[in-house]
C-alpha cells in the first residue's frame, strides 16, 4: 500500500496497434506549446504592446525610449520599434493575397509597384480577419444569420484597412476566400454557402453523429481514429488554421461562427490547449459567435424536439438542464475567446458588435523587438515584463514565452525535472501527440480497479539503428489527484523499444496500459511522456469520476472494446481483464478492421437472484438470470444484432460480478460508422442497462497483419 492510500498495479503491455492513414488534406499535424505563450523562433523576440489610457483610448507617439523591456527581471535592449496604424489609409489596393490556400504567399493588386513587396511591407497597416463558418454545429436557419452578419459587415463595417478572408468547415476544411479587399469576392464567397449544408452536430440538433456519413479528415498522418474520437475537428481546424497563418507577425484576428461547441473535458482537451498553443504563438486572436443568439428556454423543450418523459418539465428540472447544457457549449467559446487574446460574443442578437469589437481591439499597437541576453537553449520560460515612463497608462501584451531547448545537452536530473515541471505545470505540453482512456472494475465495495491506455502514434517516434535494431525509449510519469487536488499515486517508467523495422512502427501506435486501485470519488489523471531522441513533450489529462454503486439500480462496469488479447502474465493476477489466461487490450480510438474480432470485456455485480422479488422464497441457492447481446446501429437502423448470452450464475464470486467477454466477427459489418450498444438486462430484478459506444469499421488491408504484435 502507497502512502497515498492505493496500489499502483505495475503493468507493463506495449502493444502495436493497426493505424488509419486518411489524406490530411488542408489540416496538417504540428503541435504547439502552452496556452498562454508563444515560443522564439528565431534570436529576435517579438511583443505586440497595445496602450491606452484612463479612458481606454490609445496612446500615440510613444518612442522606443519610452519602453522598458525585461526578460526574467533583466533588461533588455530594444532593437526594433513598429507602430501598426490600420487607421491609415493603405498605400495600395491589393486585391487579393494568397496566403491561406497555398503554400506560398503571392499576391494580385490593382495598383502595385514593379518590385513583389515583402510579407512585412505587405500587410503593414493591415487589419487580417478571417471570417470561419463552423458548418458542422449550426443548423441552416444558423447557417443564414451567419451568412447575414458578414454580409453586413462586408457592406456597412469594412474599412480600407481591412484583408478578409472566408474559411467553412464542413466535411473538410475549405479556403472558400483568400485575403480581399475586393468586398464583391467576398459577398460571392458568403452567398455560396447553402443554408442545407448544415450538418447539425451540437445541441438542438435534429441529427445525430452516428448517422453522418464519415466525411472527416485525418490531421495527423498515421493516427486519424484519435481525430474521429478523442479530438474535435474544429479545434484541429483551428489549430491548422492559426499555424498557417504564423509566417505574418501582425495580428491577426478570427471570428468563428459558431452554435455552440460542447466539450467533455476527456476527449478534446488536449486538442483544445493545442489550439490556443497555436492561435498564440500565431499571434491570431479569436473572437467567438454563438450565432443562436438570445434563446428562450421552453420547460417543456422546443418544438423540434420530442416529448420529455417524466415530471422534470413540471419540477423545474428541464428548464436547469437547458441552461446547463447551454452554459456547456458556450464554455469553449469563452475560453477560446479569452486565451488568444479575443471576445466572446454570446446571447445577443445584435451580431454588428463583434466586429466593432475587432476592429477596435486592432486598431493600433506597438511591435516591439529585441534579442534575448539569455543565450541557455534550456527551453524554459521566460517572463517578459513591459513598462512604460509614463504613469496611468495600461499596458496590454503576452507574458512571455519558451526559450529553445537542446535536449541532447541537457543531463539526466534535468531531463527528470522536465518531467516533474511539466507534471506540475497548468500549461501542459503538446509537442507529442498522447492519447489517452481510462475505465473502472469494482474489485470490492470501496476498491476499483482502473485500467488506464496511453497511446502515441508510431510515427511520432524517431528510431536510431543499434546493432541490428531499431530502438527507442520513452519516459512516462503519471499521477493521479483526488478532488482537493491532492497526489494519491505516482507512476514513473522508461519503456525501450527494439524492433527489426520502425517501418511498420510507424504505421501503427504505441499503447502502454498500467492500472491504479481507488475508492468511489472524482478524481484527476495527468500523464507526461517524452520521446528521448529529440525530447519532444506530450501530456494528457483528464477527470475521472468511480461511481458510487449504491445509488444505481443496475450495477455495471465500464465496458472495454478491444481487438487484441494477449498472453496475461504472472503479475496480472487479480486484474479484471485478464480471462482464461488472456489479458483484454483495450482500444483507446475504437477504430476497427474488418478482418479483425471485436471483443468486448464488462461485468455486472450484485445481480438479483432469482425468486429475490419474493422474499419468502430466497434462497442462497437461487440462481441469476442476465440476458446481454451487442446491437450496432447506423443512424437509427439496426444493422447488426449478437445472438443473446444468458449468465445463470456468478462467475467471479469473490467480487460478486458476473463476467461477460462476447467475441463479434466484424466480417459480419461493412466499413463506417457505427454505434455499438451492449444491452444488458437483470431479468429476476427488472433492471437493464444500454451503454453506448460509437465505432469506426474499415475495409481489410491485407497488406498488413490484422492484428498489432507485442514488443519485447
Amino acid at each position: 500500500m502507497s502512502a497515498g492510500g492505493f496500489i499502483v498495479w505495475r503493468k507493463r503491455a506495449w502493444a502495436l496497434l493497426l493505424s488509419c492513414t486518411l489524406l490530411a488534406g488542408n489540416l496538417s499535424a504540428q503541435n504547439s506549446g502552452t496556452g498562454y505563450t508563444f515560443r522564439a523562433q528565431t534570436e529576435v523576440v517579438l511583443v505586440n504592446v497595445t496602450v491606452r489610457d484612463k479612458d481606454g483610448k490609445f496612446v500615440r507617439g510613444l518612442k522606443p525610449d519610452d519602453f522598458t523591456v525585461l526578460e526574467d527581471n533583466r533588461p533588455q535592449h530594444v532593437a526594433s520599434f513598429d507602430i501598426e496604424n490600420t487607421d491609415v489609409p493603405p498605400s495600395m489596393d491589393v486585391a487579393q493575397t494568397k496566403l491561406l490556400g497555398s503554400g506560398k504567399l503571392a499576391v494580385s493588386a490593382a495598383n502595385l509597384p514593379g518590385t513583389s513587396p515583402s510579407a512585412a511591407n505587405l500587410f503593414k497597416d493591415r487589419r487580417l480577419l478571417i471570417l470561419f463558418f463552423d458548418l458542422t454545429s449550426m443548423q441552416p436557419e444558423e447557417i443564414d444569420r451567419s451568412v447575414t452578419a458578414a454580409l453586413n459587415y462586408v457592406d456597412k463595417q469594412m474599412a480600407p484597412a481591412d484583408l478578409v478572408s472566408v474559411i467553412s468547415l464542413g466535411s473538410t476544411l475549405a479556403v472558400n476566400q483568400d485575403f480581399t479587399s475586393d468586398r464583391q469576392l467576398l459577398k460571392q464567397a458568403l452567398q455560396a454557402f447553402n443554408a442545407g449544408g448544415g450538418q447539425g452536430f451540437e445541441e438542438g440538433s435534429t441529427g445525430t453523429t452516428e448517422g453522418t456519413a464519415d466525411t472527416g479528415q485525418a490531421f495527423t498522418p498515421d493516427d486519424t481514429e484519435y481525430n474521429i474520437f478523442n479530438t474535435d475537428r474544429r479545434l484541429e481546424a483551428l489549430r491548422s488554421l492559426a499555424e498557417s497563418l504564423s509566417r505574418v507577425d501582425q495580428k491577426k484576428s478570427l471570428i468563428y461562427f459558431s452554435s455552440g461547441m460542447d466539450r467533455t473535458g476527456i476527449e478534446n482537451e488536449s486538442e483544445m490547449r493545442s489550439a490556443i498553443n497555436a492561435a498564440v504563438r500565431s499571434n491570431l486572436a479569436i473572437y467567438t459567435m454563438d450565432i443562436r443568439g438570445l434563446q428562450a428556454m421552453v420547460p417543456g423543450g422546443e418544438a423540434q424536439n420530442a416529448s420529455m418523459r417524466g415530471t422534470s418539465p413540471y419540477s423545474g428540472k428541464a428548464t436547469l438542464n437547458q441552461y446547463n447544457s447551454n452554459f456547456t457549449t458556450q464554455e469553449t467559446l469563452t475560453s477560446l475567446a479569452a486565451d488568444t487574446g479575443g471576445r466572446a460574443f454570446l446571447d445577443s442578437n445584435d451580431f454588428g458588435k463583434l466586429f466593432t469589437q475587432m476592429q477596435q481591439d486592432t486598431q493600433t499597437y506597438y511591435v516591439l523587438g529585441y534579442h534575448s541576453t539569455n543565450p541557455a537553449r534550456d527551453g524554459r520560460f521566460r517572463r517578459i515584463t513591459v513598462r512604460l515612463n509614463q504613469p496611468g497608462l495600461k499596458l496590454e501584451y503576452r507574458k512571455g514565452y519558451y526559450a529553445p531547448a537542446d535536449f541532447k545537452h541537457s543531463n539526466q536530473e534535468d531531463r527528470e525535472r522536465q518531467l516533474e515541471e511539466e507534471l506540475a505545470s497548468d500549461l501542459p505540453d503538446t509537442d507529442l501527440p498522447v492519447y489517452l482512456a481510462a475505465g473502472y472494475f469494482r474489485l470490492s465495495t470501496q476498491s476499483f480497479y482502473v485500467p488506464v491506455s496511453v497511446v502515441v502514434p508510431g510515427s511520432a517516434i524517431p528510431f536510431t539503428l543499434n546493432g541490428d535494431k531499431d530502438k527507442a525509449t520513452l519516459d512516462i510519469m503519471g499521477i493521479v489527484l483526488d478532488d482537493q487536488k491532492r497526489p494519491l499515486g505516482h507512476i514513473r517508467d522508461t519503456v525501450k523499444l527494439a524492433v527489426n523495422t520502425s517501418t511498420q512502427v510507424r504505421r501503427k501506435n504505441v499503447q502502454y496500459d498500467n492500472g491504479f486501485i481507488l475508492s468511489p470519488g472524482q478524481y484527476h489523471l495527468k500523464f507526461v511522456l517524452r520521446e528521448n531522441e529529440s525530447g519532444r513533450l506530450g501530456s494528457f489529462e483528464t477527470d475521472l469520476t468511480i461511481p458510487d454503486f449504491k445509488t444505481q439500480p443496475l450495477k455495471m462496469s465500464s465496458v472495454i472494446l478491444a481487438s487484441q488479447l494477449q498472453p496475461a502474465a504472472r503479475r496480472s493476477a487479480g486484474n479484471p481483464l485478464v480471462r482464461d489466461g488472456s489479458e483484454v487490450i483495450p482500444s483507446v480510438s475504437h477504430v476497427f478492421s474488418q478482418g479483425q474480432h471485436l471483443y468486448l470485456h464488462y461485468e455486472v455485480y450484485d445481480p438479483a437472484r432469482q425468486g429475490e422479488s419474493d422474499k419468502s422464497k430466497v434462497s442462497a441457492k437461487d440462481a441469476i438470470r442476465l440476458l446481454t447481446n451487442v446491437s450496432f446501429f447506423q443512424g437509427k437502423a439496426k444493422v447488426y444484432e449478437t445472438q443473446l448470452v444468458e449468465a445463470d450464475r456468478i462467475n467471479e464470486p469473490d467480487r460478486h460480478a458476473a463476467v461477460f467477454q462476447l467475441d463479434v466477427p466484424l466480417t459480419e459489418l461493412k466499413p463506417g460508422f457505427y454505434v455499438c450498444q451492449v444491452n444488458v438486462i437483470d431479468d429476476a430484478a427488472g433492471r437493464f442497462s444500454f451503454p453506448r459506444l460509437a465505432m469506426l469499421v474499415r475495409a481489410s488491408d491485407t497488406s498488413q497483419p490484422q492484428t498489432g504484435a507485442s514488443l519485447p
